[in-house]
Parts: structure tokens; sequence; C-alpha cells
């Protein structure tokens, strides 16, 4: 019911007198414009009718809104709201600041919606601090809802933004990844915990196998043939072209952010302050003065050089004059941009749930336990992402599933080529959900069989995809003692679960 409709694209909308904010910025022409405004206008049909009052309001880098106030909800003016909606322009920036307090001086708003297309201008804790202040107070219900933002942004900052103020966060985008709710997020959870209380109940019926209680195995036959038909990886709607063939694109030599820092780094660039300020930092002259019959130290007017601290702990006489000061400030500012392109970058399609797969000979875990069975689908699109931007550059790869058994893809590593990806994917899409969390096997089946040869190889790396902690104690067990040509583990949590280590010098990245 929740995948359904305007509920699919919008969420359910709570509230009986509702103030919407439509950001225009990311609007554009042609086919893309035409289906936003339909869907705003099955929103209209199926869920604003209902509503008492409406107040809509478009923003980009000016606001515009169809009514100076709220309006009671009929026929007349649902029909100048579809009107208004067709003649909606892009215009810029993403003010979302500016349409807020707008917002706000109206009263009689017991929910507030914000439809967005891109991130906003102004920070998160801007906004938050804003909406708080505001409606203290009030009983208003947030809505923040990401229309098909694409990769501009990680809609993760405006998920924050709707947590950070109790609201309520969708983000609907079919062309790229699943689309998130909390309604979904709450039903999932409920759902999960039913699944462990049926594993229990299931557990007690085999201990009184014995003596059998002939209605009870009746009832619980019943129940378990329902679940069997009912898998609930159907909770979870499939992306377009699931099934497809990869798009296998082939990506730039990639590096890891220490290997770039390297190179990009403020100490690469020599801005680092010790740096900058070397050339024209003085250390005090002490001298032994015969006449005095002592030693004394020079001093320094306070006007003509500033006493700073240097790195080793003395004190440096430095000169800085303000044309000097401006130009550093603006290969700061550079810097600084550059940092902020990388960190989108890595924030972007596979490599914001993967990271940078940077190494020439891979094996990827992936976690298939029957804890994740409500999630296969987004473990299968996880990996058809990885297998089509990130892999076709590599030396050789290996797909390695585990759940209480080990089954691999292929029995070691293979070379990398258009076929053989193709047949990792096809194999991914037969996986099953099924026993305990058996990393340690898995491990020790890609360092034992796909790593045999590691001291011959340089720059191999193990990707662990998982959603839980594993059932034994695998900290300092990986690969004790391994040289330096050892694979790298790489730990890839992708629900919000307590972390774990390797004991090896991995990464972790989580999703």
């Amino acid at each position: 019911w929740l995948t359904e409709n305007s509920k699919k694209a919008f969420g359910l909308i709570r509230g009986a007198r509702v103030g919407i904010l439509i950001d225009v910025s990311a609007v554009s022409s042609g086919p893309q414009k035409e289906e936003f405004q339909s869907d705003l206008m099955s929103l209209i049909d199926q869920q604003l009718s209902q509503k008492e009052k409406l107040f809509v309001l478009s923003f980009g880098t000016t606001i515009q809104s169809l009514w100076p106030g709220p309006v009671e909800v009929n026929t007349s003016t649902l029909q100048e709201l579809k009107l208004w909606v067709k003649t909606l322009q892009p215009d810029g920036g993403s003010n979302l600041l500016q349409a807020l307090k707008k917002i706000f001086t109206l009263k009689g708003l017991n929910s507030l919606v914000a439809i967005m297309g891109r991130c906003p201008d102004q920070t998160c804790e801007i906004l938050s601090d804003y909406i708080q202040q505001s409606s203290m107070g009030r009983d208003l219900i947030t809505h923040v809802i990401t229309y098909k933002c694409g990769d501009q942004v990680p809609p993760a900052v405006l998920k924050n933004l709707a947590e950070a103020v109790g609201g309520y966060y969708h983000c609907y985008g079919p062309g790229t990844e699943l689309y998130a709710s909390r309604d979904v997020d709450e039903l999932l959870a409920e759902t999960q915990k039913a699944q462990s209380i049926l594993s229990h109940v299931q557990a007690l019926r085999r201990s009184i196998s014995s003596n059998p209680c002939e209605e009870l195995t009746c009832m619980m036959r019943e129940i378990s043939t329902e679940i069997a038909e009912g898998p609930l990886t159907g909770l979870l709607p499939k992306p377009p072209k699931h099934e497809a063939p990869l798009t296998i694109e082939f990506p730039n030599l990639d590096s890891t952010s220490a290997e770039w820092l390297k190179v990009n780094g403020l100490k690469a660039k020599k801005l680092s302050l010790y740096q900058v300020l070397a050339p024209n930092a003085f250390s005090p002259v002490e001298e032994f003065v015969p006449i005095l019959q002592k030693t004394v130290s020079s001093t320094i007017h306070e006007k003509a050089m500033v006493q700073f601290e240097w790195h080793d702990g003395t004190v440096k006489n430095i000169h800085v004059d303000l044309p000097f000061l401006c130009e550093y400030q603006k290969q700061l500012s550079r810097a600084l941009r550059t940092y902020e392109r990388r960190i989108e970058w890595l924030s972007l399609a596979s490599r914001r749930i993967w990271g940078a797969v940077c190494e020439k000979r891979v094996v990827i875990l992936l976690d298939v336990s029957v804890t994740n069975s409500m999630y296969i689908i987004h473990i299968q699109h996880s990996l058809r992402l990885l297998l089509e931007e990130q892999l076709s550059n590599k030396d050789c790869f290996n797909l390695i599933a585990f759940g209480s058994a080990i089954e691999s893809w292929r029995p070691e590593m293979v070379p990398v080529s258009h076929n053989n990806l193709q047949s990792a994917w096809r194999w991914a899409l037969n996986l099953q959900c099924q026993g305990s969390r058996n990393v340690l096997g898995a491990l020790r089946k890609a360092v034992e069989v796909d790593f045999k040869d590691k001291d011959k190889h340089q720059l191999q790396g193990i990707y662990l995809f998982t959603g839980g902690i594993p059932d034994q104690d695998v900290v300092g067990r990986l690969h004790p003692g391994c040289p330096s040509s050892s694979p790298t583990p790489s730990i890839l949590p992708w629900k919000n679960i307590p972390r774990f280590l390797t004991g090896g010098p991995g990464r972790q990245w989580c999703h």
C-alpha cells in the first residue's frame, strides 16, 4: 500500500492543514518535468484533496506562493492548484531557508512538506536549528521528501535534516537506487521482530516433538506454509531492469584517498601553515656581550613581527604581509573545493556503497544469512552497481556468498572479462538467504584459495559486505603474521549495526 501511486513518490502526507514547499531549482524541461508535474497531480487527487486547508509555495533562488495564506480545500482551489503546477519553471538555486521563513509566518498549519530536487543552499545545521526554534510550542509534523535527486547530492544530507527535526523522510528515485522511507523502515523492523518470534516458536515446537500436541503442530504448519508462500523479499520493490544484463563501464584509474592526498594534500601542495610561514620565520638571536658579561636576546617590536609558537615548541618571529596572506587564503579555498569534489565523487553511484575499489585482484564476500532475507534485492543491486562501474579494469575477481554454508561463484579467482562479469551477475540473481553468518569460513576460503599465491602479487583486496555480527570472534584471526602483500580486508556494514574489526590493516565503509 505504501508503494502505490502518490505514496510511492511522496510517502504518506500526515496532518489536515498542510503547507507544501516545492523546490523548482532542479526542474528541467522535457519528459522529466512532465513526469514531475504528473506525480504532483496524483498527489493532489489522492492525498491533498482529503485535507482541510492547503498552502503551496515554490522556491528556487526566489519564492513564489499561489495564495497569500492557507485556503479551504474544495473543487475550485484544487483546480487552481493543478493549473499552477503546470506553470512551474526552474529557478536557480535552492533557497529553502527563505521558503521556511515565509511559511512560518502563517498561522493554522499543522503539517510542513518540503519536496526537494537537490541539496538546499544552506547547511543542515542552520535549517534544523531554524525549524526547531520556529516550531517551538507548535504541533507541527515535518516531511522532507527527495524527488529523483539522482547523483547530484547524497540524499543523506536531507535525511539527516529530517531526523534532526524529528520529522519523516522519504526518498524517491527509481532511476538510481531503491527508495527509502521511515514508514517502510518501521514496518521492516516490525517484520523482523515477527520473524524472530516465529523462529523461537518453531524451536519450542521442536523441543516438545517427543510429546507433540496435534493442534499446535497444525497451527505451526499453517504459519510456516504462509511464510514460505509469501517471501519477505517482495516487500522491497526491484529497481528498474534489475534482472537485465549488466551495462559495463570502464572506470578511471582510481586510488585510495590516502594515495590521492599524497599528491593533492596540503603537505603535498606545500600549503600547511608551517610550510607557508617558514621562509619568513626567524628564531630569536642570543649572543654573549663581553662588555655586559652576559648573554642577551634580541628584541623585536611586536608591531614589526609576530611571535608564533613553532611545531617543535620553540617561538619564532614571523613576518607576514597582507597580500601574501590573501593569496594563501585563495590557495586554501581552492584546495577545499578540490577536497569537497573528492568527497562528492566518493558519495556517488557504487562508490557510495563500496568506496573506491582500487586493488587489481578482488574477492567480494556477500552476507546471505537468513536475517538478510528482506534485503536480498538491496544486496544484489549493490553488487550490480559494483560489477558495472568498478571491476572492468581489474585483473582477477571472484564472488563468495556465505550463510551457514560457503558458496563461491568460481572455485578460485578468474580474469575479468565481459563474459565473466555477466556470468557473475546471473549467479548472484539466484542467491537465496539461509543459515547463520559464517564470516570466518568465508574469509578462510578467500585467503587460503583465492589468495594462495598472495606473495606473488600486489594490490589485493577482500571486500566483506555484511549486515551484522559474525558467528565467530574474527578479531586477530584473519591473517596473523601475513606479509605486506597480503590482501587488504574492507568491512562494509550496510545496516545500522555494531562494527567489528578483522585484526588486519583494513578499511571500513558504512552504508
